[in-house]
């Protein structure tokens, strides 16, 4: 379970037993050395006393004067210590044979006793005493026992008269050490309290640009751009450099994507290239026939002005839907004549039906003052498409509004309509064939719009708002 939490958390936690460690092994040395020093300087003064009572008590010894040796023993202890660990538990005088000379316990080592007939621990003193050197002064800690001792020759004029022997408890100063353990642990306790904050602060500061990193990382490939777009940290150190190497990585991954899609459009205008292709031949031929029958009447029919006029619309529009043929294969260049007023109205008249049909009022706004030397086709096949969606698009009895304007050697169309608004995950793609956004047709017209307008080198937008939406383009056809 502690693997699996976040680094928000695993990162400050570690940090803090981290610390909480340090603090307490760094108190655990602090007191195992006070306590050897409190160790040290008990046996300091153990051999000192030793050492002095031993000098002391040479005189009484070789006088024999037990009372004058017991006076000396008394005078040693401090009713009133300061520091009761450094008072001996209990003090023997005892002769070479190791009796007892003088005791601070007379009743338990009386006058002329070995201590060893007690056994045990002071069996074992006197196995030590026995060991070593008669006149150097020891330390003697008999195994198993609760006390250690110190023992300091009795010497006089180089002749070894006996031992001083100062008995002290294992546990004498435990009460000290408990209270320096207590002590010690208040001041690490404070300075946790001071330094666990800090520590906890540090420790998600640290965490926060692998959090950011994380977070970013869940976004791949889903939210690239977001995960593009993600705060991740800039430094120079190790972290930095991984929030650059992944910085890097979406880039290449977003250019990956884009391609893929390039390709995919391409196989889709591929397989429309085809089925144009497939198609071109099967129109052309009866459209050809369609064509000469249109001429053939209009050099030999009747001279009646209206069915001239609608041979002419009826010899357009099939010219039209023959070059449209052509437009769907975007390779094609057609050349056809200058684009001028009447074919706006034309295109009112095309559309007319469909704007009935609906009660939707079509309005123009602007006007050309001659043609333009821009193929009339293409333009009629850009503005036909535009407003036959403008018209399907609008609400019932609502408007289309058409602009056109010419600008120095640029053509400007616009159609807008005052239906719904685009969706904003609808408007990367409009231009994609067969990206239809209604029930009926099939997403070929703005497709065929924005293949038109790029073959004439323009550009094409749309912007959708609440009850209004407008398609622009714009072509270039050089100074007028």
């Amino acid at each position: 379970m502690l693997d699996d939490l976040s680094l928000r958390w695993k990162i400050p936690l570690r940090v803090l037993g981290a610390v909480i460690g340090t603090a307490l092994a760094v108190t655990a040395a602090l007191v195992t050395r006070e306590y050897d020093g409190m160790r040290q300087n008990l046996e300091g003064h153990a051999k000192s006393l030793a050492r002095v009572m031993a000098n002391t008590l040479v005189g009484p010894v070789l006088h024999d004067d037990i009372w004058r040796a017991w006076e000396i023993l008394q005078s040693a202890r401090d009713p009133v210590a300061v520091a009761p660990e450094l008072q001996a538990d209990i003090v023997l005088v005892t002769d070479a044979d190791f009796r007892v000379f003088v005791s601070s316990r007379p009743r338990e080592f009386p006058i002329g006793s070995s201590p060893a007939s007690r056994g045990g621990t002071y069996t074992r003193l006197r196995a030590a005493l026995m060991q070593g050197e008669a006149g150097e002064q020891r330390i003697i800690d008999p195994g198993e026992s609760p006390q250690y001792f110190v023992m300091s020759p009795l010497v006089a004029d180089g002749v070894a008269l006996g031992h001083v022997i100062l008995g002290y408890s294992k546990i004498s100063f435990l009460p000290r050490f408990l209270d320096l353990v207590g002590q010690a642990a208040l001041v690490t306790l404070l300075v946790l309290i001071v330094i666990m904050p800090v520590s906890w602060f540090w420790a998600r500061r640290t965490g926060a640009p692998l959090i950011a990193l994380a977070g970013a990382m869940r976004r791949v490939p889903g939210e690239l751009e977001s995960a593009r777009l993600a705060e991740l940290p800039r430094n120079r150190d190790e972290i930095g450099q991984l929030g650059d190497a992944f910085r890097r990585m979406v880039v290449e991954l977003k250019e990956k994507q884009e391609l893929e899609s390039r390709m995919l459009v391409s196989e889709r205008l591929a397989a429309v290239g085809r089925l144009a292709a497939g198609i071109a031949h099967e129109i052309n031929n009866p459209l050809g026939g369609m064509l000469t029958a249109i001429k053939t009447y209009q050099r030999h029919g009747q001279a009646d002005p209206l069915a001239g006029q609608t041979m002419s619309l009826l010899e357009r529009g099939l010219s039209q839907i023959r070059n449209t043929v052509g437009a769907l294969l975007v390779e094609t260049k057609t050349q056809d004549r200058p684009f001028d007023p009447s074919d706006i109205d034309d295109l009112l008249i095309l559309v007319e039906a469909e704007a009935q049909a609906r009660a939707v009022h079509v309005d123009v706004e602007g006007a050309l003052d001659g043609p333009v030397p821009l193929p009339a086709t293409l333009l009629r096949q850009i503005l036909l498409n535009l407003l036959l969606n403008a018209i399907a698009a609008a609400e019932l009895s609502g408007r289309v509004r058409v602009g056109i304007s010419d600008n120095g050697g640029r053509l400007r169309l616009s159609v807008c309509n005052d239906g719904q608004h685009i969706p904003d995950a609808q408007m990367a793609y409009l231009f994609e064939p067969f990206a239809s956004g209604r029930e009926k047709g099939h997403g070929l017209g703005l497709w065929v719009v924005y293949q038109i307008v790029h073959q004439l080198n323009g550009g094409l937008s749309v912007e959708s708002e609440p009850d209004c939406t407008t398609f622009k383009a714009e072509v270039p056809y050089g100074t007028k």
